[in-house]
C-alpha cells in the first residue's frame, strides 16, 4: 500500500513537472507562468478547482511598488496614499469593450458583498491608455461602478512604470486610426497588502463571491488583537 501511495504521489510530481515545462514553452508573450498553466490545467481536467479563490504568488516574486499618477479629480496620487489599506487594483483603458467593464463590475461587486468591511478597500482602475484616459475621462468612467472607485493616469512614462512593477502586459493594437485602436492586455484583479504589496492575484472569471470570501479572510483580526492577515 505504501508502494502504491509512493507511486501516486511520484506521478502527480511529474505530471506537475511536465505541466511547468508545457506552459513555459508554449506561453503568450503576455501570458504569465501562472496564467499559462492554469490555461494547461483547464485543458486537461476541464476547468480549475472552483475553491480556488486567486493565484498567489511565487516564492522570492514581489509585484507592486511606489508609484506617483493622478486620480479623476486631477489631484496627484502617490501609493503612501493608500498605506495601511487593502486594495483591489485593476489595470485597462476606458475604450476597453467587455473585460475592463467586466472585471470592474466584479469588482465592485465583491466589495458591496463585504458590507460594512467594504469601507475598509480601496479599489483602483489604473489606465494602461493615458493618451485618451485623461482625468476628466476617467471621472465619467470610474463613477459608473463604484462610487468609491479610484481612477488613476499619468503620463506614458509614468504608466509604464507601475505597469512594470506589477508585470503588466500591454500594448497599443496595430491600427492606422490614432483614436479609436484598442488595447491587448493582460487582465488580473490585483489583491494588495497594506504594505503595497501583491498578495493574490484573480483571473479573468474569479466570481465577486470568491473575491469577497478572501477579502474576508484577509480582513479578519486575530483575537489577540493582531493586524490583519
Amino acid at each position: 500500500m505504501l508502494r502504491l501511495v509512493r507511486t501516486i504521489a511520484l506521478l502527480c510530481l511529474a505530471l506537475l513537472g511536465v505541466l511547468w515545462a508545457v506552459a513555459w514553452a508554449t506561453r503568450a508573450p503576455e501570458e504569465s507562468l501562472a496564467e499559462a498553466m492554469a490555461r494547461r490545467f483547464g485543458s486537461i481536467f476541464g476547468s480549475a478547482p472552483s475553491t480556488v479563490s486567486g493565484l498567489g504568488l511565487p516564492q522570492g516574486l514581489s509585484l507592486g511598488g511606489a508609484f506617483t499618477l493622478v486620480d479623476q479629480t486631477g489631484r496627484t496620487v502617490t501609493d503612501q496614499d493608500f498605506a495601511g489599506r487593502w486594495r483591489l487594483v485593476y489595470f485597462g483603458y476606458t475604450y476597453c469593450p467587455d473585460v475592463c467593464p467586466t472585471e470592474l463590475g466584479v469588482m465592485a461587486a465583491a466589495i458591496d458583498l463585504l458590507g460594512p468591511q467594504g469601507e475598509a478597500v480601496a479599489p483602483v482602475f489604473i489606465t494602461i491608455d493615458p493618451a485618451r484616459d485623461t482625468p476628466a475621462a476617467l471621472a465619467d468612467y470610474v463613477g459608473r461602478f463604484h462610487p468609491h472607485l479610484v481612477g488613476l493616469t499619468g503620463s506614458s512614462e509614468q504608466v509604464a512604470d507601475v505597469a512594470r512593477k506589477y508585470r503588466v502586459y500591454f500594448t497599443k493594437s496595430e491600427n492606422r486610426d490614432v483614436t479609436s485602436y484598442l488595447m491587448d492586455h493582460s487582465s488580473f484583479i490585483y489583491l494588495v497588502g497594506p504594505d503595497g504589496r501583491v498578495r493574490e492575484l484573480f483571473r479573468p472569471g474569479t466570481s465577486p463571491e470568491d473575491i469577497a470570501t478572501a477579502l474576508r479572510r484577509r480582513l479578519s483580526v486575530a483575537p489577540s488583537g493582531g493586524r490583519p492577515s
